[in-house]
């Protein structure tokens, strides 16, 4: 009797074995014949985090779907994604060795970027016409289906008007409390005011501005110096002054030009001001004049508190700053060898992490 049971206990493992071996032909022949499907990233969700004077904190999640009944561990597969700002590269980040559960799941990443990466930025965004266009690219590379990829890209285009507003044909008295007796009240008008962006450059960006300047006086005066300030947040990021400008008749107008300088060096420290205000940067322009006249010792300063130039900028770079927490950018997931995107699927978008001080980020710095 004991013999026969041997026997069954024998068939029947046989027979389990060979329905594990179907179940595992099955389930490979369905992976080679695409049936299932590799994990792609479905969508791609940024945030800033802390930005100190050296560097900025960027959190990224990546939402990967797996269209498989089984979460796979896949160590020969890789997540890398970029983040672009008109071609500079601004934060570079990714992983291999990846534990995805079926369906849909986040797969969360820490960057640091390099804010010496903010003024190259910063130069093409003013030489673009003040037009920055934010892309995401990420991939998911995988040998389980013969080395397949898939892309997902997303981008945003921002949009900003620095220094717009200071083209005005807006009237404005210059009055000094201190003015000279030889001078009446108020000394001169501004009749109009321009302004519009020279060739930025890696070490500075340039303003070219007129004033359009009438002398209301009974004498003809010079304007010897016109000077400046820009400050952003608070952050001085030029100044400087021009002298030997024009001399103005009584009664008459004359043009002056002037050409302010931001130092781009500077900005690096303004853009951790403008995360910190929840990318809002207050833009301030001053003025100040020194004129000269028959009869007087020496140049008058006089401050042109009528044309400081006041404007408040505000980013949305990864396009989600107001979201609320159901709400992610999303594009496309494309297939790089031909086979069909899989069809994204809404997902949460998780909160924003913590930083862990004790956990090293996904990337080096760009």
């Amino acid at each position: 009797m004991s013999r026969l049971d041997d026997v069954v206990s024998a068939r029947r493992l046989k027979i389990a074995g060979a329905v594990v071996g179907v179940l595992v032909v099955s389930i490979i022949g369905a992976f080679a014949f695409g049936v299932l499907g590799a994990p792609a990233v479905e969508e791609v969700d940024n945030r800033f985090g802390e930005a100190s004077n050296e560097t900025t904190v960027v959190y990224t999640d990546l939402v990967v779907d797996n269209p498989n009944p089984i979460g796979v561990q896949l160590g020969d597969t890789t997540i890398n994604y970029t983040v672009r700002m008109n071609d500079v590269p601004m934060a570079v980040g990714g992983r291999e060795g990846l534990n995805i559960k079926e369906g849909s799941s986040t797969q969360e990443f820490t960057t640091r970027m390099d804010n010496e990466q903010i003024p190259p930025w910063w130069t093409t965004h003013v030489n673009n016409g003040e037009r920055t266009v934010v892309t995401i690219n990420a991939t998911v590379r995988t040998s389980i289906l013969g080395q397949r990829q898939y892309d997902l890209t997303q981008e945003k285009e921002v949009e900003t008007d620095i220094i717009g507003q200071f083209n005005s044909n807006e009237t404005r008295p210059v009055r000094s409390e201190d003015s000279p007796p030889v001078f009446s009240d108020p000394i001169l008008y501004v009749n109009r005011t321009g302004a519009e962006w020279g060739n930025a450059t890696e070490a500075e960006t340039p303003i070219n501005m007129e004033f359009l300047l009438y002398n209301p006086q009974t004498t003809p005066f010079t304007v010897t110096e016109l000077g400046y300030e820009i400050t952003m947040n608070g952050v001085l990021v030029g100044e400087g002054a021009t002298d030997d400008l024009a001399a103005i008749p009584p009664g008459q107008t004359e043009a002056v030009e002037t050409e302010a300088r931001i130092l781009n060096p500077n900005l690096d420290d303004w853009w951790v001001t403008h995360l910190q205000s929840n990318q809002v940067t207050d833009l301030r322009i001053e003025f100040y004049a020194k004129v000269s006249t028959d009869g007087l010792a020496q140049d008058v300063r006089v401050p042109l508190d009528e044309l400081t130039y006041e404007k408040t900028i505000e980013t949305d770079i990864f396009g989600n700053k107001n979201a609320s927490d159901d709400e992610a950018p999303s594009g496309t997931p494309t297939p790089t060898d031909g086979g069909p995107a899989p069809s994204p699927t809404p997902t949460d978008v998780l909160e924003e992490p913590e930083p862990d001080p004790d956990t090293p980020t996904d990337d080096d710095l760009v």
